[in-house]
């Protein structure tokens, strides 16, 4: 399996968990509240990375990127909430289709123009039409 198609299934994976991880979430927020629910989720997860770090090989500080590399976790708390927020209301596949589709949009951007010491891709036509098709799905799926 070349490496390129390992990231793809992993990614895939890391789409089926969000979906199960914001259904999860939405069914807390229920009981305990959303902003409880978000702090919990954060410490329980903080608890994993810790764990993921302790056992990890890699080597290096902590510190070594501008700093502005590290609100990734401020928008991870954004995220959380956000999503915990809109699948109750919306339903799940149609919050996910809204976020997939925002998502796409944003990776084009960043893509195209390098954002954040990634390579630069350009847009094909190829990419373009697949954004297409992206929205025109999105716009069927979240029409009632």
């Amino acid at each position: 399996m070349d490496g390129k198609l390992l990231a793809y299934m992993i990614a895939a994976l890391a789409g089926m968990a969000m979906a199960i991880q914001g259904s999860m979430n939405s069914a807390l927020s229920k009981s305990i509240g959303l902003a409880k629910t978000t702090f919990i989720v954060h410490i329980v997860g903080a608890i994993g990375a810790a764990l993921f770090v302790l056992f990890s090989k890699e080597k290096g500080s902590f510190f070594q990127g501008p700093w502005y590399y590290y609100l990734g976790g401020l928008i991870g708390v954004v995220i959380v909430y956000a999503v915990a927020f809109a699948m109750p209301k919306g339903g799940v596949a149609a919050a996910t289709t809204a976020i997939v589709a925002a998502q796409l949009l944003t990776a084009g951007i960043i893509d195209r123009l390098g954002i954040f010491n990634l390579a630069k891709t350009p847009f094909s036509w190829q990419t373009i039409l697949g954004a297409v098709f992206i929205i025109v799905g999105a716009w069927l799926v979240l029409k009632e």
